[in-house]
């Protein structure tokens, strides 16, 4: 299964990645965990304790020089559109706890639509993933799908968007719903976040436009102190484990929680 999750930022997209990322291994799966934001936070959701010597791809000035054929940073000149990137994942992703781990990071630049070496070694190592690796890969994602092209979301299985309860967060729901059909996604689903009972959860179903509701996440003062603990929030709030487990029986076995 390849799952894409985004949302507003601080919605606890990465909260979602990372305990799916440990009950799909708990499930026996092979797993490959993704940082595709550039905001990246999903190291330190799954538990690693020192993150200043993980670097994003995008940051890795040589290798993307190498792979391109072209100096990043600089625009106007030839650059290969197809580069070797199917050795990446098994060269460059670091493990914890059984469950692979890649930061991609982000382009920095004005304006959209970059065409540049970064951006082209990013896209290609999200379209291998999707479509070429024989295991669970699960990307947090920045709310724009950045990484994402028509090729490679024809592969993913579903997106996931994780929603608060509060108007500006839904907003974005409806926004990558739009972009997810733009996209050709198969499947576009909801999570609930940091939801207080059962008002709130009625809130955002009757707020996503009919989209696939698969459960929600109740506010837990454990996943705040996971966080400033630096620990995983699987071995830190059952609260949270208990939800996901629900989420991922609805995302796998195709039901929509009521």
């Amino acid at each position: 299964m390849k799952l894409a999750i985004s949302g507003k930022g601080g919605v606890g997209k990465t909260t979602l990645a990372a305990t799916l990322a440990y009950i799909f291994k708990e499930h026996g799966k092979k797993v490959l965990a993704i940082d595709a934001d550039p905001d990246a936070n999903l190291a330190g959701a799954l538990g690693f304790k020192d993150t200043k010597d993980i670097v994003p791809i995008s940051e890795m000035r040589t290798l993307v020089a190498e792979r391109t054929g072209s100096e990043p940073g600089t625009y106007g000149t030839f650059f290969s559109i197809n580069p070797k990137v199917d050795d990446l994942p098994d060269t460059l992703a670091k493990e914890i706890n059984g469950i692979k781990f890649m930061t991609l990071g982000g382009v920095k630049k004005g304006g959209g639509g970059c065409i540049c070496p970064e951006s082209v070694m990013l896209k290609s190592i999200v379209m291998n993933l999707v479509l070429a690796r024989d295991e669970v890969v699960i990307m947090d994602m920045e709310a724009g799908l950045e990484h994402l092209g028509r090729a490679t979301s024809t592969g993913v299985d579903a997106l996931i968007v994780v929603a608060e309860p509060g108007q500006r967060s839904l907003e974005t729901v409806r926004v990558v719903k739009r972009l997810g059909a733009d996209l050709k996604m198969k499947r576009v689903a909801v999570v609930g976040n940091k939801t207080r009972g059962p008002s709130d959860e009625e809130f955002i179903r009757n707020n996503v436009d009919g989209i696939e509701v698969l459960g929600f996440i109740p506010y837990a003062d454990s996943i705040v102190e996971a966080d400033r603990e630096g620990v995983a929030v699987f071995e830190k709030s059952p609260e949270a484990v208990a939800a996901v487990r629900e989420i991922y029986d609805n995302l796998v076995f195709q039901k929509t929680a009521q």
